[in-house]
């Protein structure tokens, strides 16, 4: 048996019926909401815990409570009360739920006896979010529908006579034929002196309809991106570069950021009141996009270590020419100083021993005859003089 006996499918849409707003946002708001089922994944809930119902009450009421309905762990919704603390914040829970356990219906202590799990922050939950954009959606395509239908007619045709509109709706019959070469048939569609035939073009929808697409893109990318969802809404209609499609990265995280970490903290104390081991992540294209996020830092971290080597080579290969230039400048001297030392002091160097004495070098022959030479020119001088000193004395 096929699916069409269900009557949901035979009913027949009734295009003359009025369009229920209210009905309409309904709609948006329920097939959103199924979307964002699948925004997070727990593990370790009790069977007694439904993950669709808890994140149900967390995104429609925006917090539930964590209570002991006699053996069972169960969330369930309620109000706030007591006397609030030096924070201005309720330090009590109140669960009123006519199908739990007449001992479960009362007053707790919040960190005490309960845990309370917020969906935000503030414990707005997602409806004021959804209903903002689904009802200016429903708007919007309230407005399409109304420009679609008009785009239907481009010129309008009144006639004052009987006569005339026969002759008119002779012509619309022709031209639905195809017949075109009709239109000189009609006396009065051909002079039309008398103006009892007007003719009134419309204006084209086809900008408006462009408008109105372009501003449903809008809202449907708007609401997206609130939820954590890349939506581009670029209005170019060229095509866009990557840098321009992660425009608006940075906006995706702060709310669905404090979503998660609002359910970690609370699951932190549920763990720890009632020995449970829950816990809770990304799922889905939100968990997709978690993992792109950290491949995406990773490669940026990666590229700036390898620019930051690359830079670091660079320094030093800029650096080494002018370590080479000192080291060619540093050895030219030293050859032009060693140039400038006489060759015969060099070869007339003796080494000295440890006890310092002299030890014979070889000298070359040229250095041996300049010594003799000096030395048998001292003894003619010595020579010379003892004379004159011992004629000195005789004579005193």
């Amino acid at each position: 048996m096929g699916l069409f006996w269900y009557p949901a499918l035979n009913s027949k849409f009734d295009f003359d019926k009025p369009i229920d707003k209210g009905a309409a946002v309904n709609s948006y708001v329920l097939y959103y909401l199924a979307r964002l089922q699948s925004m997070f994944k727990y593990e370790g809930l009790p069977d007694t815990i439904p993950q669709k119902w808890l994140e149900h009450y967390l995104l429609i009421n925006g917090s539930c409570v964590f209570v002991m309905d006699g053996d069972d762990l169960i969330v369930t919704t309620g109000g706030w009360g007591g006397l609030p603390d030096r924070y201005y914040i309720p330090t009590e829970y109140i669960v009123s739920n006519p199908y739990v356990k007449k001992e479960t219906r009362k007053t707790y202590t919040i960190g005490k006896n309960c845990v309370v799990i917020r969906n935000d922050v503030y414990a707005q939950g997602i409806m004021p979010l959804l209903m903002r954009y689904c009802s200016q959606l429903v708007e919007n395509d309230i407005t399409m529908n109304v420009a679609d239908i008009l785009a239907r007619a481009t010129l309008t045709i009144t006639a004052l006579t009987d006569t005339d509109r026969q002759s008119v709706e002779q012509w619309f019959k022709k031209i639905r034929k195809g017949e075109l070469g009709a239109i000189g048939e009609l006396p009065a569609m051909a002079g039309n002196q008398d103006r009892s035939v007007n003719i009134q073009p419309f204006q084209s929808t086809a900008s408006t309809l462009t408008d109105l697409i372009e501003y449903h893109q809008y809202l449907k990318a708007g609401l997206y991106n609130e939820l954590g969802l890349n939506s581009n809404y670029n209005m170019k209609r060229e095509s866009i570069n990557s840098n321009e499609s992660q425009l608006n990265d940075d906006m995706l995280h702060p709310l669905i950021d404090d979503m998660l970490k609002m359910r970690r903290e609370a699951l932190e104390q549920v763990n720890e009141m009632f020995g449970t081991n829950i816990t809770v992540d990304f799922d889905s294209a939100w968990k997709d996009n978690e993992i792109e996020n950290e491949v995406a830092i990773e490669a940026m971290e990666a590229e700036a270590e390898t620019t930051e080597e690359v830079a670091n080579e660079t320094e030093n290969i800029e650096a080494a020419p002018e370590t080479d230039e000192v080291l060619i400048d540093e050895t030219e001297n030293e050859e032009t100083i060693t140039d400038e030392v006489p060759a015969e002091e060099e070869e007339a160097a003796a080494d000295v021993e440890e006890d310092g004495t002299a030890v014979e070098t070889d000298i070359l022959p040229e250095a041996i005859e300049d010594l003799a030479d000096a030395v048998e020119t001292l003894a003619e001088a010595v020579s010379e003089d003892a004379p004159a000193e011992e004629t000195k004395e005789g004579e005193e």
